[in-house]
């Protein structure tokens, strides 16, 4: 398969212009459409549909893409494995995350990441609802959780730990819980599709966070967002040290069973296909947030 085809087709399902993707590997516009015209025939589906007003990705354009991207990656890699090409680290990495971590932890140090490689553009999927890695074509993505998926790999950024809290006005108005069993008396917050999660005190793990059965008052997808509701006295809520130390150390959160902890397995890893070649942009990139990040991790509670 003609590898720079494939690169063609990439860069004209990014930018959505054929002549543009064309212009940057130096094709003009007809070159351009008859070899990605040329493609199509090889694949046996139209990839674009075309008008006179605009392009846009067939749906096999867009199942094909995530393959594409990869044929050209492991291109690449292979090529740099000898020798050959550019020794600046380049190219464009499409990085999915949560939305409330990387507000608080990843955005504040890009500017820094894109001085020191000047040759690297990022494309970010910020969302507290989970990406398909493989399927969005992403090349990394940020996961807060145990990793059960076999079709992935990756590198452990920082441990995680999950705890419950609430605001100081809640427990004045509703009372503390004094042991598990008094958490179906309160409000209780919870983040969307979530399952219980084991909450345990040395060797005992028989509750769980949200209770069997209970139904939460208010429930959402935003970790940021149920943070805030939880300051604004709505409810107990679980969450992690990462993203509420600042306000458990200045009192405005407090612990709730500060003896039992969420046991779940979770840490947050830096994740990519097994499938996929671990390109240099992407090596740096992971290499850069553990420096940051982990090491030792900025929550420290």
């Amino acid at each position: 398969m003609d590898t720079e085809a494939l690169r063609l087709f990439v860069m004209a399902a990014d930018t959505l212009n054929i002549s543009a993707a064309g212009r940057q590997l130096g094709l003009a516009p007809a070159v351009a459409s008859a070899r990605l015209a040329k493609l199509e025939n090889q694949v046996g589906a139209d990839l674009f549909h075309r008008s006179t007003r605009k392009v846009s990705l067939s749906l096999e354009g867009a199942e094909f893409l995530p393959f594409a991207r990869e044929i050209i990656a492991q291109e690449d890699a292979g090529l740099a494995a000898l020798g050959h090409g550019s020794s600046e680290v380049a190219g464009t990495i499409r990085f999915a995350a949560s939305s409330t971590f990387a507000q608080l932890y990843v955005a504040p140090l890009l500017g820094e990441f894109l001085d020191r490689y000047p040759g690297i553009s990022l494309e970010l999927k910020l969302s507290d609802t989970q990406a398909k890695l493989i399927e969005g074509g992403y090349d990394l993505a940020l996961r807060d959780f145990a990793i059960a998926d076999s079709s992935l790999i990756g590198r452990k950024l920082a441990d995680d730990k999950r705890v419950l809290a609430a605001s100081p006005d809640y427990l004045e108005k509703y009372g503390t819980p004094e042991t598990p069993d008094d958490l179906v008396r309160h409000n209780l917050l919870a983040f969307g599709d979530a399952k219980p999660r084991d909450l345990t005190s040395g060797e005992m793990s028989e509750w769980s966070y949200p209770p069997a059965n209970f139904k939460s008052r208010l429930v959402c997808d935003d970790g940021a967002s149920m943070r805030e509701a939880t300051l604004a006295g709505a409810g107990i809520s679980m969450g992690s040290i990462w993203s509420i130390h600042r306000e458990l150390k200045d009192g405005s959160l407090v612990r709730v069973l500060p003896d039992y902890e969420v046991d779940d397995g979770s840490a947050i890893w830096l994740v990519y296909p097994k499938s996929n070649v671990l390109t240099a942009k992407v090596r740096v990139f992971i290499d850069f947030l553990i420096e940051k990040i982990g090491s030792p991790p900025l929550w420290e509670y």
